[in-house]
């Protein structure tokens, strides 16, 4: 046996959801879609929300994971660099004198 599932969709102006907002959110609550219009032009539609999911339940991966112990240890220092967007000290060094001899044009005149 099939069941027939009938829809509507109700077309109102701004003004009309105003004023009987209510109604038309028991029609929603019924299972029809209410199409809201600005000058006869849809602009937006209210329909009924699924039920929410169900909440999860915390603690069902204990005894799942595992955590090391070097995951509390301190982190390199240049890995906290990293972090503060700030190159790798290696790299900093030889920016450093690579950004000296290519400042400026190559040949300064003096006058």
């Amino acid at each position: 046996m099939l069941k027939a599932i009938i829809m509507t969709m109700i077309m109102v102006n701004i003004f009309d959801v105003k004023a009987k907002l209510s109604e038309y959110l028991e029609a929603v609550g019924r299972g029809e879609r209410v199409m809201i219009c600005k000058r006869n032009r849809p602009i937006a539609e209210l329909r009924r929300v699924d039920a929410a999911p169900a909440a999860r339940r915390l603690g069902t991966a204990v005894g799942t994971v595992t955590i090391p112990a070097s995951f509390f240890e301190p982190l390199p220092d240049d890995v906290l660099e990293g972090f503060e967007g700030r190159p790798p000290r290696n790299e900093r060094a030889s920016r450093g004198a690579e950004s000296s001899a290519t400042h400026g044009p190559k040949n300064r005149r003096r006058k």
